[in-house]
C-alpha cells in the first residue's frame, strides 16, 4: 500500500488466474470494496474502502505488461481524486477484494469479484522475485481455470473498457490461440495491471 515515501519506482511482480467461481475463504481474509479508473494515457486513481471504514486514494502509474511491471503509487488527497476523477469517465470499474495471507508461503492471495462483467472473478499473487513459485493454497487451487497473467484481456483497464462495451463473460472464458497470445505480448500494454 502507498506511502508517503512510495513515489520511487518499484518491480511488481505479479501472477493472475482467472476463477469459475469465488472460492470460500479461509479465516483472516481482509475484505475491501474498490473503485478505479484509468485517466487518459497513463495513471490510474483508485479509491479503497477498508472493512472498518477507512478511505484510501491511490494515485499510480504502471509500465509494461505481465508477469513483470514497474509500478509507482501515491497517495493523494480528496481534492485532488475528486478533480482528477471525471477524467476516468468511461474507464471504471469496482470489484470487492479479499486479501487472504498465506502463512505457509508467506505470500498474500487477492481475489477481486467484479461488478461487471458479473460473474467475472480472478485471482492475483505479488511474488518477492520472477522465478519464485506460485503454488495456489489448497482452499483456491479447485477453482482456478487457468493462468491469464499474460492474457491482455485480463488487465483491469481492459476490463474497466467493459462497462461501455461490455462483452459477455463467455467470451472472457475462451482462451486465445497461441497464435494472438504471441501477437498480443508483441503490443506495448504500458500501464496495464
Amino acid at each position: 500500500m502507498a506511502s508517503p515515501d512510495d513515489s520511487a519506482p518499484r518491480l511488481e511482480i505479479e501472477r493472475k488466474y482467472l476463477l469459475r467461481a469465488a472460492p470460500v475463504l479461509p479465516p483472516g481474509a481482509e475484505t475491501w470494496r474498490i473503485e478505479q479508473g484509468y485517466l487518459p494515457g497513463q495513471g490510474r486513481l483508485r479509491r479503497i474502502t477498508r472493512a472498518d471504514g477507512r478511505v484510501v486514494l491511490i494515485h499510480t502509474l504502471k509500465q509494461g505488461v505481465g508477469l513483470v511491471r514497474q509500478e509507482v503509487e501515491r497517495e493523494i488527497t480528496p481534492e485532488a481524486f475528486e478533480r482528477d476523477w471525471p477524467a476516468t469517465q468511461g474507464a471504471r470499474l469496482r470489484k470487492t477484494r479479499h486479501r487472504v495471507p498465506d502463512a505457509a508461503t508467506g505470500l498474500v492471495w487477492e481475489i477481486d469479484v467484479f461488478d461487471q462483467p458479473p460473474g467475472l472473478v480472478l485471482a492475483e499473487v505479488e511474488l518477492p522475485e520472477a522465478r519464485h513459485p506460485a503454488s495456489p493454497p489448497a482452499w483456491l487451487a479447485p477453482f482456478i481455470e487457468r493462468e491469464v497473467t499474460d492474457d491482455p484481456r485480463y488487465t483491469n483497464r481492459a476490463i474497466a473498457a467493459l462497462t461501455v462495451q461490455p462483452l459477455v463473460k463467455h467470451d472472457l472464458l475462451q482462451p486465445t490461440s497461441g497464435k494472438d497470445q504471441e501477437s498480443s505480448r508483441a503490443i506495448d500494454h504500458s500501464d496495464n495491471e
